[in-house]
């Protein structure tokens, strides 16, 4: 049996030769997995309920159970943005920049796959399916690490997709599946095959990931997202946000954990606020302050850091616009965070304030995804600001390598004056 570094080297050799893949032939194996997919969902969802039937067994958390569903809206979902993926324009071989240096020296800047990406995720198999065709149209190899209580589903889909891309032309290492637990600690070591690891999961998962392997790693840790009701919101547009930003998918990463509502409007907002939690069976934490106008308990600073990803939401009362983007800025995972506000000034000074992916007005904080984007679908959501923020999708994952073409130049010429540099840029078309 080949060990983990042996697999990832293959890997490795065969990301040159996907990296030199055209976009034709990419788009056409896009296609073939969506059929695959769509002719064998009935294996697909037997597969699924011997997962949920084991998670149900194990007890696991109702999130989780939720996360680990795959049904058929969750493959409509999945086959929807590798149509949205087909469409988009090819993100290799791009000119990004063209300068003539001097005549006949010629300096260009193309995009190119990173090459090889690890990504490890729990409890998600529609992320198998969203990393693997992401990073099939970019050119990239990926090795997929997905949780046990996937197993069955995980193995199917990546056994289907495999096998529909190797049949449309595409290298074998293009896709590899890790299902062994105590194989994530040899791959963390495998830097000089694996480009990017993006993790996927809880904190605790992510920040072991990231301290304990030198390869870059890309991703987020936690999805504290807050919702600020400004003074000047309209509360008829304000409650339904904050509702479907807790309650249409509480789950996820870009669901809002902790509200923040400024004191002039709390008597009027809070109220009714409360009124429509507990039809949708939320349960409040309050602050002090807003307790009273709340049906609730009391929150502790910790709930200010709490990624509850379950039907919890802490509220607190803030006296500015500016106390609210020292609280986001301080307690916040620089996820996603949005402002209610009829105020433009309000608007504009929170957006530039507040250090987020995504900063949003008067809309819920479920739109950070890379499907509703408009990238086709996302490998993660990224807090870091190198290279790529927010969901990353598509061009996210290419980076680039500068080109130079000439005809005989040496560097002597230039250092000693014989000749001189005259920039000027060209169009990159």
């Amino acid at each position: 049996m080949s060990t983990i570094h042996e697999i990832t080297k293959a890997v490795k050799t065969d990301s040159f030769s996907m990296a030199a893949l055209t976009n034709d032939i990419r788009n056409r194996a896009l296609q073939t997995i969506i059929d695959t997919l769509r002719a064998h969902s009935g294996d697909i969802f037997a597969a699924n309920q011997k997962d949920l039937a084991a998670g149900e067994e194990a007890s696991l958390p109702q999130p989780i159970m939720k996360r680990l569903k795959f049904d058929e809206a969750k493959l409509s979902d999945v086959c929807a943005g590798m149509e949205e993926l087909q469409k988009l324009p090819d993100p290799l071989f791009r000119t990004l920049l063209r300068r003539r240096l001097d005549n006949d020296l010629l300096l260009k800047q193309v995009t190119c796959p990173i090459g090889v990406i690890g990504v490890i995720f729990e409890s998600r198999p529609d992320a198998l399916v969203q990393i693997a065709a992401l990073c099939l149209k970019s050119g990239n190899c990926a090795i997929l690490k997905g949780g046990s209580e996937a197993a069955h589903t995980n193995r199917i889909l990546f056994d289907l997709i495999h096998q529909a891309g190797t049949e449309s032309g595409i290298p074998a290492g293009f896709l590899t599946l890790i299902e062994n637990r105590a194989d994530i600690d040899e791959l963390l070591k495998c830097d000089d095959t694996i480009d990017l690891l993006i993790p996927r999961g809880s904190n605790a998962f992510v920040q072991y990931i990231m301290n304990n392997s030198r390869i870059p790693v890309m991703g987020h840790a936690d999805g504290v997202c807050h919702i600020y009701v400004d003074e000047s919101a309209d509360i008829s547009k304000a409650l339904p946000v904050v509702l479907d930003a807790k309650t249409q998918y509480v789950a996820a990463c870009n669901a809002v954990e902790t509200l923040l509502v400024h004191k002039r409007i709390a008597e009027e907002f809070l109220p009714q606020l409360s009124a429509r939690c507990k039809d949708a069976g939320v349960a409040l934490r309050g602050c002090p302050r807003c307790l009273p106008l709340i049906e609730g308990i009391a929150c502790t600073e910790s709930d200010y850091r709490t990624e509850y990803l379950d039907y919890v939401l802490c509220v607190k009362l803030v006296d500015s616009l500016d106390e609210a983007i020292e609280h986001i800025n301080r307690y916040g995972s620089h996820h996603t965070d949005a402002i209610l506000t009829e105020s433009a000034e309000a608007a504009q000074r929170f957006m530039l304030l507040v250090d987020s992916a995504g900063v949003y007005q008067n809309c819920s904080t479920r739109f950070a995804d890379g499907f509703r984007y408009g990238f086709g679908a996302e490998v993660g959501i990224s807090t870091g600001k190198l290279h790529a923020r927010g969901p990353v999708g598509l061009f996210g994952l290419v980076t680039y390598k500068y080109q130079l073409s000439g005809r005989g130049q040496t560097v002597g010429d230039y250092a000693e004056g014989r000749r001189e540099f005259h920039f000027e840029d060209l169009p990159c078309e």
